[in-house]
């Protein structure tokens, strides 16, 4: 069988494509589908966006795309507590620099990451609601968590949408093996986060996932029992939500050739 695959995993839909390029391709267009189809409906769109090493091939195929960005508002999902707009590892310098400066959307909602985090959060969180939410384009933590919701901490019914979360140390070293900082103590241990409910909120739900340190999240996540101990299990009971793969992120599934 020649790839891409394609699966229904319980409720989640799974593609598998021929390299992590083919798989930011076919993501990008998928987003490009669901921002016209709210832009049409309605004039505006609104969608977030995530940050990482795993995300350059999506967004990378995301700029060109046929979309009217003058009429969509850009969210991120997460930025760590205490850091500048500036510092290299900040999300917010990667949503402006791969993002707002590339694409040009109407607005660009960024989550401070300097101030009250606590305030900060209630303030993010009132505007991720003042509206509903067309998409939402997501990864897979190599703990299995989404955003920074993590093992055994994430809330499948939270009723908040945006919260502080610790970070795992686990998640502290992914970040240093990604390159975004020196060592692990450069890593800030607390970070501004939407929750599992707001992430999966919006009409369209997506999730890229490429790279060989992603393929025991990718299998946890497809086989391991539905709960907050690997939090990117709860994609499986997502009707609306397509997991994107290549070989690589996908080498330990049965069904992939």
């Amino acid at each position: 069988m020649s790839l891409p695959t394609t699966t229904i995993i319980d409720r989640l839909a799974v593609e598998v494509h021929p390299d992590e390029a083919a798989m930011g391709n076919a993501a990008a267009e998928s987003a490009a589908a669901v921002i016209n189809s709210a832009l049409a409906e309605r004039g505006a769109a609104r969608v977030v966006i995530a940050t990482g090493n795993s995300q350059y091939a999506f967004t990378d195929a995301l700029v060109g795309q046929d979309i009217d960005w003058s009429r969509v508002t850009v969210f991120h999902m997460d930025e760590y507590v205490g850091i500048d707009a500036d510092h290299p590892a900040s999300f917010q310098r990667w949503i402006r620099e791969r993002i707002e400066a590339l694409l040009n959307p109407a607005r660009v909602e960024y989550i401070r990451g300097r101030g009250d985090a606590a305030a900060e959060a209630d303030r993010y969180e009132a505007l991720l609601r003042e509206a509903p939410l067309d998409l939402v384009c997501m990864g897979i933590g190599e703990n299995g968590h989404l955003a920074f919701n993590e093992p055994h901490q994430a809330d499948f019914d939270d009723q908040r949408w945006v919260r502080i979360i610790t970070l795992t140390d686990e998640s502290r070293r992914q970040q240093v093996g990604e390159g975004h900082f020196p060592d692990f103590d450069s890593v800030p241990a607390t970070a501004i986060s939407l929750t599992v409910p707001a992430l999966l909120a919006a009409t369209k739900v997506q999730i890229c996932a490429p790279e060989s340190r992603k393929a025991d999240a990718v299998h946890a996540t497809l086989t391991a029992p539905i709960s907050n101990a690997c939090p990117a299990t709860v994609l499986r009971r997502t009707p609306h939500a397509t997991l994107f793969l290549e070989p690589a992120s996908a080498a330990k599934l049965d069904f992939v050739p």
